[in-house]
């Protein structure tokens, strides 16, 4: 029996990857998907919040909402990316996924409640305390949540990290987020970017793959490097999305 999984290599302080959220959901229901941390803003690559990042960031948010159609909250825009006590850091975030997948399997379902967290709420997904919370948002039993996060905060969400960024460049993903299917042991990298703003175009074009496993590879203009994002140039074709 074949067996077919979509790979998501992903950072939940990407907003390319925030874009993206609804193709993930719209994806889960026909495919199972595995997410993939890769530590944009993890380790050295760590930031405080500063006005010259605000503005960064800012600039695109405001592309990413255009093409994908995702929310950005005034909490997040006028609150914490104003808040220069904050530190944006993955390696929080990418270990309550782990734990809620060790929990109950709902790393997927942390992601997407973090990604809410950050960029609509405006909250320090960072934090022990937040992560704890949203973790009980999702009915996670605290203690239990608390304990996995214990165990795999550290050393086994830095391999983690690794590994995914060993995957990203196996498959030959350029940064976040990067989508490649794997059917039988043969992956193909896909050009999701077509598709941000119509999961279920999307949704309907990876039916068609899963049977059959024709993943095409190419390199997407949408996305976060392994150490920070880029802004694509406006092109005719998102124009008219």
């Amino acid at each position: 029996m074949s067996t077919t999984t979509l790979h998501y290599i992903h950072d939940p302080l990407c907003g390319w990857c925030y874009g993206a959220a609804p193709l993930v959901a719209a994806a889960r229901k026909v495919v199972a998907v595995q997410a993939h941390g890769g530590g944009m803003m993890a380790g050295q690559n760590r930031q405080p919040v500063t006005p010259q990042l605000s503005a960064h960031v800012v600039a695109h948010d405001r592309r990413i909402a255009q093409l994908s159609g995702q929310p950005f909250g005034d909490a997040y825009v006028n609150g914490l990316l104003r808040d220069t006590s904050a530190v944006f850091d993955s390696e929080p975030p990418i270990a309550a996924v782990l734990a809620a997948d060790e929990v109950g399997s709902r790393g997927l379902d942390m992601l997407a409640r973090l990604q809410v967290a950050h960029y609509v709420e405006g909250r320090r997904i960072a934090d022990r305390a937040v992560l704890v919370a949203l973790a009980t948002d999702l009915g996670m039993e605290r203690v239990a949540f608390e304990q996995a996060l214990d165990r795999v905060s550290g050393e086994a969400t830095q391999r983690h990290v690794a590994e995914s960024r060993a995957l990203l460049a196996r498959v030959g993903g350029g940064g976040f987020p990067t989508f490649a299917l794997e059917r039988d042991g043969r992956t193909s990298l896909i050009d999701f970017g077509q598709y941000l703003g119509r999961p279920q175009e999307w949704q309907a074009w990876l039916k068609t793959q899963v049977p059959a496993e024709a993943a095409s590879a190419a390199a997407t203009e949408f996305g976060c490097s392994p150490d920070g994002c880029v802004i694509p140039a406006p092109t005719n074709t998102d124009q008219t999305k």
